[in-house]
């Protein structure tokens, strides 16, 4: 698997920070890993407490993405979890668990050859003085005497060699020169473009305030403050989110405060990222949620008045985790609805698949002689 890794469902402050981090970390790890848009890695980390985290984790679990999950809570539905705040270390053991074939890189150790109690070390060829050069005695040669005792080096010169010049018409070849092989660099593929109103909420590629029709009806969608404007109930905006959308399906509203006011009250994004959920599945789990697993509510969610049975699948589901059949006996409600319910409240984080907790390790009975002391 290529050792990418991608950022979504953040705020530019966060981003900011997590990438500052990640460039430190990566240098540590030889940078093996490669940084690209979120939808074009195979890691992906997703804020899984912002109000977009939840849907992205859906979106990109259902890719076949590696999802890590960055969250202050102490545990999330994502196959890893990077804990907030994160720092260069966290990020660091982080990459390493994701590729455990890549150590970090360390200092070589500075290895020094021990030398005796009152010596020094010592000194290399190139240091030593011409008398500590060996000498070749001649046997033949009586022993000098007085000064001339003492010790000249009689090394035998070496042939000498004469530098090349122009006359002596001798070339001497130039060191060759090793050109580095520097392998074609691969683009990296574009990410993929939002499709749906909720994707391009999540993507972060629209921002501050834009309007949104279908059919008629508009939306008047703040993006800093993540609310919208439009009808009070969820029915008309069917068009809205289940539809493809395009770039140019985001328009500018001139005269915003005029629409707003007549609009009535601002709603909050979440509804329609709750919306798009009930909708998406259309009675079948989405993909990549195992069907037999057992789901637990987080907190109680808003329930509509247009879908009056999600008041008794949230009852129940308060009540404790439960498998979806569970879930539809327990409340009186067809499997289907339960179903879309689960999906929606799975993307906003008002519910997640039951995590078991891992067995504890059996203790090993103590053997040998103490051992059947202490057992009696």
């Amino acid at each position: 698997m290529a050792l990418t890794l991608g950022l979504t469902g953040m705020d530019p402050a966060t981003e900011a920070s997590l990438k500052v981090a990640f460039a430190a970390a990566n240098s540590q790890l030889l940078n093996a890993w490669s940084l690209l848009p979120g939808d074009a890695a195979e890691h992906v980390i997703v804020d899984m407490d912002s109000m977009y985290g939840p849907m992205s984790w859906l979106r990109l679990h259902a890719a076949g993405k590696t999802v890590i999950g960055l969250t202050s809570a102490p545990r999330t539905q994502a196959d890893f979890r990077l804990a907030q705040p994160f720092d260069t270390g966290s990020v660091q053991r982080l990459l390493t668990e994701l590729a455990p074939g890549i150590a970090p890189v360390s200092e070589p150790p500075v290895i020094s050859e021990s030398v005796p109690s009152g010596f020094s070390a010592a000194p290399q060829p190139q240091d030593q003085l011409p008398e500590e050069h060996p000498v070749h005695a001649d046997e033949e040669a009586s022993p000098p005497t007085g000064l001339d005792a003492v010790p000249v080096p009689t090394e035998e010169p070496l042939d000498p060699v004469e530098p090349a010049s122009a006359a002596s018409g001798v070339i001497v070849p130039a060191a060759p020169t090793l050109t580095p092989h520097v392998p074609p660099s691969v683009p990296p593929p574009a990410p993929a473009e939002p499709r749906t109103l909720t994707e391009w909420l999540a993507s972060g590629r629209i921002n501050g305030r834009v309007g949104f029709q279908r059919e008629g009806v508009t939306l008047l969608l703040d993006l800093d403050r993540r609310e919208y404007f439009g009808p009070a109930t969820l029915r008309p905006l069917v068009p809205h989110v289940t539809s493809e959308a395009v770039a140019a399906d985001f328009t500018e509203v001139a005269d915003w405060s005029r629409q707003a006011a007549a609009s009535g009250a601002p709603q909050p994004l979440s509804r329609l990222l709750w919306f798009d959920g009930l909708l998406a599945g259309s009675g079948q789990l989405l993909p990549g949620i195992d069907p037999q697993a057992r789901f637990v509510m987080l907190k109680w969610p808003q329930t509509e008045r247009e879908y009056p049975r999600h008041f008794r699948i949230a009852t129940v589901m308060m009540k404790g985790a439960a498998t979806l059949g569970e879930i539809a006996e327990a409340s009186g409600v067809p499997l289907a609805d339960v179903t879309d319910f689960v999906n929606a409240n799975l993307a906003t984080g008002f519910a997640e698949v039951e995590r078991l907790p891992e067995p504890e390790p059996e203790l090993r009975k103590p053997t040998g002689l103490f051992g059947r002391f202490r057992s009696r």
